[in-house]
């Protein structure tokens, strides 16, 4: 019998939205799911990234600005998406942000400034654009967790927190939608090669050394390794997989 792998692990005719989708990993997810053949939207707050950003992605892709930190707009923002672009077949909740200091000396909106773009955004746009997968019989939404939530971090409580309410969405919302043929799953990624990554080790060998030294594979991710992650679980390969929070960590989070 012959299989037909474009149409297994292709989303040719899907259109994605990845939001955080300029840069870092939101970027390589667009990249993986514009060359799996979806037609890519990216969102986020600055637009001067967001258009260098479809250039290097090339193909059919296009940009929105987008602010999770505003909740209460997000539905409305969420509207403008729709209007311009149409339904969304594939909902990657990307975009992040964090406050890296120590508990004690940090207070609660600092929290919830984090809270509010990882969960309480995320899940106002999920509200405002998963009625048309409903609606379709079909449709992806996903979220980046982190490793993270997996073993914890000294003072980034709140992006540990927000990480690990993630787990939670994704099973309360797998449960409610899986159903109606909408599917709920995570990636979480462990420590990956990006810009953000050698700049928060620049110039520190213990700790690269201390990272390394936990990681099985004896190696840091790269972007793709995420994206094409995303790109699977979007695909009608993972159409028996929801609820699920998948580590890509090269072992990290077990290792020893």
């Amino acid at each position: 019998m012959t299989t037909d792998l474009n149409k297994i692990y292709g989303l040719s005719g899907k259109q994605a939205l990845v939001t955080g989708g300029g840069s870092g990993l939101g970027l390589a997810i667009a990249q993986c799911l514009s060359r799996a053949g979806a037609r890519v939207i990216i969102a986020g707050r600055r637009t001067d990234v967001l258009r260098k950003a479809c250039d290097d992605i090339g193909g059919n892709t296009a940009w929105h600005q987008l602010d999770l930190s505003d909740v209460d707009s997000v539905a409305a923002q969420a509207q403008a998406i729709r209007d311009t672009h149409g339904p969304i077949d594939i909902l990657v909740n990307n975009a992040g942000n964090t406050v890296k200091k120590p508990f004690l000396d940090s207070g609660i909106a600092e929290f919830d400034s984090v809270f509010d773009v990882h969960v309480r955004g995320a899940l106002e746009l999920t509200r405002a654009l998963v009625p048309d997968q409903i609606e379709a019989g079909a449709g992806a939404v996903l979220f980046t967790s982190s490793m993270t939530a997996f073993i914890g971090q000294p003072s980034v409580l709140g992006y540990t927190t927000a990480k690990t309410a993630l787990t939670g969405v994704v099973r309360g919302l797998s449960a409610e939608l899986s159903s109606q043929g909408v599917r709920v799953n995570a990636v979480a990624p462990g420590w990956i090669d990006t810009d953000l990554y050698r700049k928060a080790t620049a110039g520190d060998l213990p700790r690269q050394q201390k990272i390394l030294s936990r990681i099985p594979m004896e190696r840091l991710g790269a972007p793709e390794d995420i994206g094409w992650t995303c790109a699977f679980l979007a695909s009608p390969a993972a159409k028996y997989i929801t609820g699920q929070v998948v580590l890509v960590d090269g072992g990290a989070a077990t290792g020893f």
